[in-house]
């Protein structure tokens, strides 16, 4: 059984992540335990966790927390990019985008933290972007292995 270190703090996600992104304007980097499997298999469900930062440029296929109209809080990755608005998918969905403005990104993903404290960079995600018509047999497969 993993313990928990001291300084855990577990909030209710809209508490969480408001202060979150307070921390982030102010430069500070934070780490958040994943909680979902949209972004499955690069970030798994409570076993993973991410360190983010300030997003100071962004890009298609980083992946980044959201504040999305509507629908509150998201991590998801970047699969469009335009002047104003950005389009986010999580690499767990099938199907299904989110819309947002770029003054909506909080924070980029620096780090996915496995479990045992191994640390590494997200990539862009480019090959499963690429595998999209593939991603429901592929998930289905993931999904089994990982539970």
């Amino acid at each position: 059984m993993r313990s928990q270190p001291a300084n855990r703090i577990n909030l209710p996600n809209d508490i969480l992540l408001t202060y979150a992104e307070e921390l982030l304007d102010q430069g500070k980097e934070v780490i958040l335990t994943a909680k979902g499997n949209s972004m499955l298999p690069f970030i798994r469900d409570s076993k993973d966790s991410v360190c983010l930062k300030r997003a100071e440029r962004i890009d298609i296929g980083d992946i980044v927390l959201a504040k999305v109209p509507q629908r509150g809080y998201i991590m998801h990755r970047i699969i469009g990019l335009d002047t104003d608005h950005v389009t986010l998918m999580g690499d767990g969905n099938i199907c299904g985008t989110e819309t947002c403005s770029r003054n909506d990104i909080v924070g980029c993903v620096k780090e996915i933290i496995k479990p045992g404290d191994r640390r590494r960079k997200p990539t862009k995600g480019r090959i499963w972007r690429f595998l999209k018509p593939f991603r429901r047999y592929l998930l289905f497969i993931l999904r089994r292995i990982y539970k």
